[in-house]
């Protein structure tokens, strides 16, 4: 079979409303990979390959975001950017192979939320080990590491928070939560949680703006000679993933969506 122009592919999968989902869609997917995985559709559509085959693949090149950044150098911090962005690629291309083949899953839902719990902590966790300075002359200085892991941690918790509304909800026969509930219902609450939306500090222990943030400061610690800026960027990540994951608990017990 020929393969569809990107012109008939776009109408089937992506639909009205896939790039304007609140919580659903990165601002990376709406701003270029939804128009570069559509080329890579092209190729997938009218072969045996499954949409879950894809989830697979994105989720080895999440996992491989952590040694990628353990490599010394700028080129550490590229490659776990490339991993990273493989990832993303390849959890656009999952969802439209699936609405353009009709072939949808439970499994294939689950295996991609497992997929972007491992994104964010195999970045922070690689990120930890990077500070610590593994193939470096000196000592071994393993805190780097455990910070980078409790920021793992924190980043995995926020997630957790959200996806456990749905589970609460299901076991007491609920809806899906609407996005009008996630709004708190004290006034105050809700200033401080559009306040915390606008700085969006809290994006960054997220895979894709961490490896970012990651690549940023590994081109300080070149030209400063050390892993300064690099230890200072996991203390911070770990900071934030820890009050995050508090504030995000409060904010949802706040809300309506347990109502």
């Amino acid at each position: 079979m020929p393969k569809p122009s990107v012109a008939e592919l776009r109408p089937v999968v992506h639909p009205p409303g896939v790039k304007d989902r609140r919580s659903g869609e990165h601002w990376a997917g709406r701003l270029y990979m939804r128009e570069l995985s559509l080329h890579i559709d092209r190729h997938l559509v009218n072969t045996r390959v499954t949409p879950n085959q894809v989830t697979y693949v994105m989720t080895v090149a999440a996992v491989l975001a952590a040694p990628a950044l353990l490599v010394p150098g700028i080129a550490g911090a590229v490659l776990g950017v490339v991993m990273v962005q493989l990832y993303l690629l390849f959890d656009c291309v999952d969802g439209e192979l699936a609405r353009w083949k009709k072939q949808y899953s439970l499994g294939g839902v689950y295996l991609d939320r497992v997929a972007a719990y491992l994104c964010d902590a195999a970045v922070l966790v690689g990120f930890g080990l990077r500070g610590a300075d593994l193939w470096g002359s000196g000592r071994i200085d393993w805190l780097w590491a455990f910070l980078g892991t409790l920021a793992a941690l924190g980043a995995v918790l926020i997630k957790a928070e959200t996806d456990l509304v749905g589970v609460a909800r299901h076991q007491h026969g609920l809806p899906p939560v609407k996005e009008a509930a996630s709004e708190p219902r004290s006034s105050g609450m809700a200033l401080a949680r559009k306040a915390a939306a606008a700085l969006k500090f809290h994006r960054l222990v997220l895979g894709i703006e961490a490896s970012l943030l990651i690549l940023v400061l590994a081109i300080l610690d070149q030209v400063r000679g050390d892993l300064f800026f690099s230890r200072l960027g996991i203390a911070v990540l770990a900071g934030i993933a820890l009050l995050q994951s508090l504030l995000h608990l409060v904010s949802i017990l706040a809300s309506s969506r347990l109502k």
